[in-house]
């Protein structure tokens, strides 16, 4: 069944607005742009913590480059409700034992759905060892992510951490158009692929 998963969000900020309430948020973000509407449209509502846990990321130096824009973006971004920042580890072993076999797999498939699950297992981590009210990802704003699989991956972990996940699919109402937008108004670097070793390839 199809879940209309930006409706949800709405709702969700809807009741917390009427009943006074700013949850505390941890948002796992893949770069600074991908962030960039999440961050203007969730500060409002929600105390954020951002967490930059990606190592999927090659090579090291494209990783470091997307952690700086990152932390420049959260220091000049106006917001109501201050966001900090924290980097997870880049342990890139992980990753690649995580993916190995599939690295031949076409964008979007298995390989990305197990990185996926990498990444939001670690925030729920995070999010639970800081007695967060929920934790999700900037993935959704992407047009080539997949948001089903991405709330559906973070819903069951969020499960397994005992951390609310926020639905969530960043790309509708000109989200993404947004973050575009943001990203040309603050100067940022924009990859021009997802991160791995493989997108790159492809």
């Amino acid at each position: 069944m199809n879940q209309n998963y930006q409706r949800m969000l709405e709702e969700l900020i809807r009741y917390n607005r009427d009943a006074k309430i700013v949850p505390s948020l941890v948002l796992h973000s893949c770069c600074a742009p991908c962030s960039s509407y999440c961050l203007e449209y969730l500060s409002s509502c929600f105390h954020i913590t951002l967490f930059y846990y990606n190592p999927n990321i090659y090579p090291k130096e494209e990783y470091e480059k997307r952690v700086r824009e990152q932390e420049r973006f959260i220091g000049e971004l106006p917001v109501k409700n201050p966001v900090s920042f924290f980097a997870g580890e880049y342990d890139t072993d992980r990753f690649y034992q995580t993916v190995k076999g599939l690295e031949n797999q076409r964008e979007g498939a298995e390989r990305c759905r197990l990185c996926y699950k990498l990444r939001l297992s670690e925030t729920a981590k995070f999010a639970a060892g800081r007695k967060a009210d929920y934790f999700t990802t900037t993935l959704s704003i992407s047009p080539h992510k997949n948001a089903r699989a991405l709330n559906e991956i973070g819903e069951a972990i969020g499960n397994e951490y005992g951390v609310s996940w926020l639905f969530s699919d960043f790309k509708k109402k000109d989200g993404f158009k947004r973050s575009t937008e943001l990203s040309n108004q603050y100067g940022m670097y924009r990859q021009d692929y997802c991160g791995c070793i493989f997108s790159m390839r492809n």
